[in-house]
């Protein structure tokens, strides 16, 4: 497959809801995998794919999605083929896992939040939920939305901390506001924590999975 990933494979044959869950800058394909039993009772088949840009940050390298500046508005040229690789190795996923494409997920933690925004926002129809942790919409998306209708049928969890000293928090509220005037279905979710992913969020995160994933109705 084109990206190194990491997976958690719930007990049984499938095929299983399935959540693809990109990491932030700087982290690598093990970031959120730790998530997996905690979410949806460990229901769901969750990939982590690995961002294919090394990034230095010390003794041990990091990875991103595509070169960036922190602080800085991404480059839509760097973006692009970032993204069309990322779509090719969700196809490449589903066919090699026992994924259920009735019920997929995509999720993402900052910059891994905004690849997934590209993804949702570009091919709606793939996906049963999209879910963006402290992260912030890129605004050039609106002008690239492939289907209206679809993504106004597409349950959507946005979840910030208050302290983000990385993303503020008007960002994410901005961001919601944006994909409302979309008419995108959103539950905003803002918490007392920084730039993490904190317990509250996981037990919000789990339980709109169960309701708008798992449980629905295909």
């Amino acid at each position: 497959m084109r990206l190194v990933h990491a997976a958690y494979e719930p007990p049984g044959d499938g095929p299983f809801p399935a959540i693809f869950a990109m990491h932030g800058w700087g982290s690598s394909a093990m970031d959120l995998l730790g998530l997996a039993p905690f979410v949806g009772n460990g229901r769901f088949l969750v990939i982590c794919p690995q961002g294919p840009h090394e990034v230095e940050i010390g003794a041990v390298n990091g990875y991103g999605w595509y070169q960036m500046r922190p602080g800085s508005p991404p480059d839509e040229e760097k973006v692009g083929p970032a993204v069309e690789q990322l779509r090719m190795f969700v196809d490449e996923a589903c066919s090699r896992y026992p994924v259920d494409k009735r019920k997929i997920v995509v999720l993402g933690f900052s910059q891994g939040g905004m690849m997934a925004y590209n993804l949702a926002m570009r091919w709606p129809e793939k996906f049963a939920a999209l879910v963006g942790i402290g992260t912030a919409f890129p605004e050039y998306l609106v002008e690239l939305v492939s289907n209206r209708e679809i993504i106004q049928q597409l349950p959507t969890l946005v979840q910030h901390g208050r302290a983000d000293p990385m993303l503020e928090i008007a960002r994410a509220r901005k961001s919601v506001e944006t994909l409302r005037s979309l008419k995108v279905p959103v539950v905003f979710r803002e918490y007392d924590c920084g730039h993490e992913v904190s317990a509250d969020g996981v037990r919000d995160l789990s339980q709109f999975l169960l309701e708008k994933v798992a449980e629905a109705r295909s």
